[in-house]
């Protein structure tokens, strides 16, 4: 398992350069949280986004159509992000991981860490980039 204390800028120039749909886990309908401001970020930047909350499936958010969970995502996806609580995190690796296809990257958004989620993710060829945000990494 690889050291997720620091990151190399061209390690999370490729995670970002290489991803094209994002499952956003706890994507929020706030205006007021984070999640929103990062969905909007990315959408803005030509990310596909795709919105994951139980509570607002089958409404849209930005545009984008909301899932309940990772498993009724239509389409496979290249990054799964995570806006959930460290506690919450490993049970979205696993959700991930148990999907017909893998996603190739795992980004645990800032204050969120999982170490042996992590691991297992790592395990899986899955990459993982744990307490960061895409937004404020996004330098190009």
């Amino acid at each position: 398992m690889r050291a997720h204390d620091a990151y190399d800028p061209a390690l999370i120039r490729r995670v970002l350069t290489e991803t094209k749909h994002i499952a956003l886990v706890g994507a929020s309908a706030n205006p007021a949280r984070p999640s929103r401001h990062v969905m909007e970020f990315l959408l803005g930047r030509g990310f596909r986004v795709t919105p994951v909350n139980p509570g607002l499936a089958g409404q849209t958010l930005l545009g984008q159509r909301v899932v309940a969970r990772l498993s009724d995502l239509p389409e496979p996806v290249d990054m799964v992000e995570i806006f959930r609580s460290s506690d919450a995190a490993g049970g979205v690796v696993d959700e991930a991981l148990a999907l017909p296809w893998t996603p190739r990257f795992i980004w645990m958004q800032v204050g969120v860490r999982d170490a042996a989620a992590a691991a297992r993710a790592e395990a899986a060829g899955v990459m993982v980039v744990m307490d960061r945000c895409p937004k404020i990494e996004f330098f190009w």
